[in-house]
C-alpha cells in the first residue's frame, strides 16, 4: 500500500522492517522531530522532551503496512487501533478500558462509547472493535444488568 509520507509517496514491504535502521527518514515523533535526532546526547543537552518521544499514528500505520505485508492482518489492525487512539487522553483511555471489562457496561453504555470514538476521534477501527465486543458480550452474557 501506498502512503503519503511527508510528501512522498512509500510502499512499504517486510524489506522496510526495522524501520528505525532500514527507513529512518520516513520515522517523525509525534512533534514532527526526525527519528534520528532522539539521540541520548540530545536529551541530555535538553533537546529532546517527553512529547518528542511519543511514537506518531504515521509511525503505527507503517507498521500496520508492513505487518499486511507479512501476512499478518490481525497485527495490522492492532497498530491501526493503536494509531487511531493517539489523540485520545490516557485517561479516557483508562475510562474506556474498564467500561469493557465484563459486566461493567450495558450495552447501550459500549454502543454510545463506540459513537464517540466514531464522531470525536475519527477511530473507526476502535468504534468497530467496541460494537463487538458489546454484541458478543450481550450473547454470553456478560453485559452489566440495566439498572431499575
Amino acid at each position: 500500500m501506498e502512503k503519503m509520507i511527508k510528501n512522498h509517496k512509500v510502499k512499504l514491504t517486510k524489506t522496510d522492517y526495522p524501520l528505525g535502521n532500514k527507513r529512518p527518514d520516513l520515522l517523525f515523533s509525534r512533534t514532527e522531530k526526525p527519528y534520528n535526532d532522539l539521540t541520548l546526547d540530545a536529551a541530555l543537552k535538553g533537546k529532546v522532551t517527553e512529547a518528542d518521544l511519543r511514537i506518531s499514528p504515521d509511525t503505527l500505520e507503517m507498521h500496520a503496512d508492513i505487518s499486511e505485508t507479512l501476512g499478518r492482518p490481525q497485527l495490522a489492525k492492532n497498530f491501526r487501533r493503536a494509531a487511531e487512539m493517539i489523540n485520545i487522553s490516557d485517561a479516557r483511555i483508562l475510562q474506556i478500558y474498564n467500561a469493557m471489562r465484563p459486566n461493567r457496561s450495558t450495552k447501550e453504555q459500549l454502543l454510545e462509547i463506540a459513537d464517540e470514538l466514531e464522531e470525536e476521534y475519527g477511530a473507526l477501527e476502535n468504534a468497530n472493535l467496541i460494537r463487538e465486543a458489546a454484541d458478543v458480550y450481550e450473547r454470553r452474557g456478560r453485559l452489566k444488568k440495566d439498572e431499575d
